[in-house]
């Protein structure tokens, strides 16, 4: 029985059988799904130990899959490696260095696919433990005192936004009067 599952989310089957030979044989389950909404179900029910992401995926991205992993902090302890053949499409989204996942370019070969593994498994290692979570974990309830400073940041912010909309309704008028 394999030791390891491996979920890799890409929309190319020739992609999902190049990583499932790349693989040393019988260490690893390997998962497939062949779009982000397949991919998230499979998370959730198999629990991998790796997932090997595209960042360009039909019916939910690689992005919306990515946002969804790190909004769910035991989803964010999965070691992840994210793939594209466009290493902008990721860098416009995500900041380098990445700190907590790994990216590799494709197409990539044996040695860079078992690097990136590694590296991530590295990665997701240094990731701290959320605050919220253990003292969650700790009472069963969110502390209410952080319930309330979030609730704080969210007024502020939608006080913020509502005035970047005045503002940019004052300058859309602007444009068109000017423009008339």
């Amino acid at each position: 029985m394999a030791s390891h599952k491996i979920l890799v989310i890409d929309d190319s089957n020739v992609i999902r059988n190049m990583v499932r030979d790349m693989l040393p044989k019988g260490n690893f389950d390997v998962l497939e799904a062949k779009d982000g909404v397949q991919g998230l179900d499979l998370i959730r029910q198999e629990r991998p130990n790796l997932i090997m992401l595209d960042f360009l995926l039909p019916r939910l991205s690689g992005w919306e899959v990515f946002q969804q992993i790190q909004a769910n902090h035991e989803l964010q302890a999965i070691p992840l490696v994210l793939m594209s053949g466009r290493k902008e499409e990721v860098t416009e989204k995500l900041q380098e260095p990445f700190e907590y996942f790994e990216f590799v370019q494709k197409p990539f070969d044996q040695k860079e696919l078992i690097d990136a593994i590694k590296s991530a498994m590295a990665k997701s290692k240094r990731r701290p433990a959320p605050v919220a979570t253990m003292a969650t974990a700790a009472t069963g309830t969110a502390p209410a005192g952080d319930i309330q400073a979030l609730n704080e940041k969210i007024a502020k912010m939608q006080t913020e936004i509502d005035s970047l909309k005045k503002q940019m309704g004052q300058i859309l008028a602007f444009i068109k009067q000017k423009l008339k």
